[in-house]
């Protein structure tokens, strides 16, 4: 059996109607409603799998130090990146500290040779991978 690991925290509710699986998602700003041809049995599935998540206690997490880099940027403090899994670990100026998953390699070598490390995270990072804050402050007003 091989695992693959799945990001479901922007999923806010489901929705089943005329063939067609309806979600609403959380873009951060604004809420995004995708439908997608399904039978009654993928609602039924989340549904399920919602009730295990629920009920089932976090696994427990394998903190492993992703080597920091400081960064001249008006975005970050540091950056760092763990070739093996794929994620991208970026400290912001609030303090706040997100790994982004699935970043390919050539994604971190042209963050390391762009004039603008704001520009090119906001145009080639934020919002196209998987992110989840690492760090353990909650600030409300964190939008990455």
């Amino acid at each position: 059996m091989k695992l693959s690991k799945i990001d479901l925290s922007n999923l806010v509710a489901i929705a089943h109607s005329d063939d067609y699986l309806q979600l609403l998602i959380d873009r951060g700003e604004e809420f995004e409603c995708v439908a997608i041809p399904a039978p009654i049995q993928a609602y039924e599935g989340l549904q399920q799998l919602n009730a295990i998540v629920a009920d089932s206690p976090a696994l427990p997490s394998s903190p492993e130090s992703i080597e920091m880099l400081p960064v001249s940027s008006s975005m970050a403090n540091a950056v760092g990146y763990d070739p093996d899994a794929q994620v991208l670990q970026v400290e912001f100026h609030s303090g706040s500290v997100y790994q982004y998953s699935g970043v390919e390699p050539d994604t971190w070598e042209d963050l390391h040779e762009t004039d603008s490390i704001g520009r090119f995270f906001n145009e080639n990072i934020r919002g196209r991978y998987s992110s989840e804050r690492i760090d353990d402050e909650y600030y409300a007003d964190d939008c990455y």
